[in-house]
C-alpha cells in the first residue's frame, strides 16, 4: 500500500513569507470584534463549499477544540435548515456562501443582503468578517493543489 502524501513539500520552507501572511491574517480575524466561532463557522463552510477534506478537517477541529457540540458541528453543512444558528451566524453563513458560489443572475453579495449583514455586524466586525473570507480563500488553493494531510499534525501534513 502506498503512503499518502501531499503533492508539496511544507509551503513555509519554501516561501518563507507565508508565516508572516498566515500570522497577520491570524491577528486581524482575531480582533474580537467578530466571536471566532463565527468565525470557524464560516471558514468550515468554504471548506465544505470547495469540497476539501483538509479544510473541513481543520476548521472541524477548531470548532471541536473551542467546544462546539457536534450538532452544531455537523448542521454546518445544511445550516439552512439547522436551528441552532444564531441570526448572526447565519448571516456569516450567508455571506461566505455569496462570495464563493457564482450567482448566474446577477452579483454575488446583494445590497439586501449586505444591509442585513449591517443590522447584526458594525462596520470593524464586518470588515472583520471580509477578512475571515479572506483568509480561508488565500489558503484554498494551497488546500487544493498542495493537498496536505487532514486531521495530523503540521509537521506531517506535507511530504519531505
Amino acid at each position: 500500500m502506498r503512503e499518502l502524501q501531499s503533492r508539496l513539500p511544507n509551503p513555509m520552507r519554501l516561501v518563507p513569507e507565508l508565516g508572516e501572511i498566515g500570522g497577520a491574517l491570524f491577528k486581524a480575524t482575531g480582533n474580537g470584534s467578530v466571536p471566532q466561532t463565527t468565525i470557524s463557522l464560516l471558514q468550515l463552510r468554504a471548506g465544505q463549499i470547495v469540497g476539501n477534506d483538509y479544510l473541513t478537517s481543520l476548521h472541524t477541529g477548531n470548532l471541536r477544540k473551542a467546544g462546539e457540540p457536534e450538532d452544531r458541528i455537523a448542521a454546518v453543512a445544511s445550516w439552512r435548515d439547522a436551528s441552532s444558528f444564531t441570526d448572526a451566524e447565519r448571516i456569516a453563513l450567508m455571506l461566505v456562501e455569496a462570495v464563493l458560489t457564482a450567482n448566474p443572475t446577477g452579483e454575488r453579495v446583494s445590497d439586501d443582503l449586505y444591509a442585513e449583514a449591517s443590522r447584526y455586524y458594525d462596520d470593524k466586525a464586518l470588515a472583520t468578517l471580509i477578512m475571515a473570507i479572506g483568509q480561508v480563500s488565500f489558503f484554498i488553493p494551497l488546500a487544493l493543489i498542495g493537498k496536505p494531510l487532514p486531521g495530523v499534525s503540521p509537521a506531517q501534513q506535507w511530504r519531505e
